[in-house]
């Protein structure tokens, strides 16, 4: 309650043109809830509803992408050893990755009313929704495109949008 009412109080004083130092006197008392762990967690694990809590810092001393939800961090896979209390960033965590460098992988594109597949190369690693590059092992062009499973991707890149246009074999003509 008390916390509500300081913001409260900071946000009139701005809306009222009172001065900046005073309106940030009042945010910086009233202080903000944020996500830490709530014990170790190892570079690499999936952070679950269990490893996190609610600490309280005061505004003034926020970094920006701090996290403030449990729902951003959780089934997010920790980018380096988080120690217990620390301050959570959004930087700290990503996707678990479902595509690693090198792995071979398939390749859909898609066009109206024509789907193809294709095998390729990943050039980047990433989890489901990220962007990395594909090597097409036929032509060697990188391809741009977006992970939509294990060991998937759908192009985005110059294939996906190029138009598609067939081959069709001629007879031989004398």
């Amino acid at each position: 309650m008390k916390h509500a009412f300081t913001l409260a109080l900071s946000l009139m004083l701005a809306a009222l043109g009172a001065p900046a130092a005073l309106a940030a006197t009042a945010a910086d008392t009233a202080g903000v809830r944020i996500v830490v762990p709530a014990r170790d967690i190892a570079r690499g694990q999936t952070i679950a509803d269990s490893d996190l809590t609610y600490a309280n810092v005061q505004g003034g001393g926020l970094m920006s992408g701090t996290v403030t939800s449990f729902d951003a961090v959780k089934g997010m896979e920790a980018r380096r050893v988080l120690h217990a209390g620390e301050t959570l960033r959004a930087d700290d965590v990503r996707r678990p990755v479902v595509v690693a460098k090198g792995q071979t992988v398939t390749m859909t594109f898609d066009a109206p009313g024509v789907q193809l597949t294709a095998m390729g190369r990943a050039m980047s690693e990433g989890g489901l929704g990220d962007t990395v590059t594909v090597q097409n092992p036929a032509s060697f062009r990188m391809v741009s495109a977006v992970v939509i499973g294990p060991g998937t991707v759908r192009a985005t890149g110059p294939m996906a949008s190029a138009p598609m246009v067939a081959s069709i074999p001629r007879p031989y003509a004398r």
